[in-house]
């Protein structure tokens, strides 16, 4: 098995529950573009949540991660296929993937052997598709708090690659012909406690209170809690959803 940084197996059951979901019109748009839609791959899928959005478009979903616990956590569909397999060398047949989706992983990957692995499964014509998310929006009181947590509490604390999500991937290379992609939305709506749950699935949260002892979220939690107001009002949850789409 390739050695692959792991940041997440430790708070699968979090990730998986306290995540935000893909747009669903963005897999539709994918659908619509691919060859055809007998096989698409989600390469580094996590606990799934990106399989499922793909799964209602396409016959066959396989689904691979390096880590098995969370392949373990992800909810099973009888489209989707979940290997545990880094991305750079999966079990696929050569020539049989007509889209390969990226959802929020591409930063973990070795590009170059992982491209390689894209030329070999790739159908003529296919679609390889990245995407990823930034930082999220409230309003103005929240927005202050979060970033007080996520730039200053938790900024020595994220891995590296964070800075590539940061960026929308712009420094990352890409081999294939580009495709132009409309924009998509990506939004959440949340109360105050599933919104802590989705800041204490961060890997920095969880190497803070692994390094430091305390729950930064938990420190957090008064000055969010006043600048959110009624911790039972569900409210709008935004994030800076980027794309990049090729064909081969």
């Amino acid at each position: 098995m390739t050695t692959f940084k792991d940041h997440f197996s430790g708070h699968a059951t979090l990730y998986r529950d306290a995540r935000p979901l893909p747009p669903a019109d963005w897999f539709e748009w994918l659908a619509g573009q691919a060859p055809d839609t007998a096989l698409a791959w989600d390469a580094g899928c996590g606990n799934g949540q990106a399989s499922l959005g793909l799964a209602a478009h396409f016959e066959r979903v396989v689904a691979t991660d390096p880590s098995a616990t969370q392949i373990a956590q992800a909810r099973a569909h009888r489209a989707i296929d979940y290997r545990v397999e880094p991305a750079e060398h999966s079990s696929l047949a050569a020539g049989s993937v007509s889209l390969v989706s990226v959802s929020q992983a591409l930063h973990w990957f070795d590009l170059e052997a992982f491209h390689e692995e894209v030329r070999r499964v790739a159908r003529p014509g296919a679609l390889l598709a990245v995407s990823g998310y930034g930082n999220c929006s409230v309003d103005r009181a929240v927005d202050a708090v979060e970033w007080e947590l996520y730039a200053n509490t938790l900024g020595g604390h994220w891995p590296p690659e964070r800075a590539l999500v940061d960026e929308g991937y712009r420094r990352l290379p890409s081999p294939f012909e580009p495709v132009a992609t409309p924009s998509f939305a990506m939004q959440a709506h949340w109360n105050l406690t599933q919104f802590l749950a989705y800041l204490r699935s961060w890997s920095a949260t969880q190497r803070y209170l692994e390094r430091v002892g305390v729950d930064p979220v938990e420190v957090a939690a008064p000055a969010l809690a006043q600048a959110w107001g009624e911790s039972d009002r569900v409210r709008t949850v935004r994030w800076p959803f980027f794309t990049r789409v090729s064909r081969l």
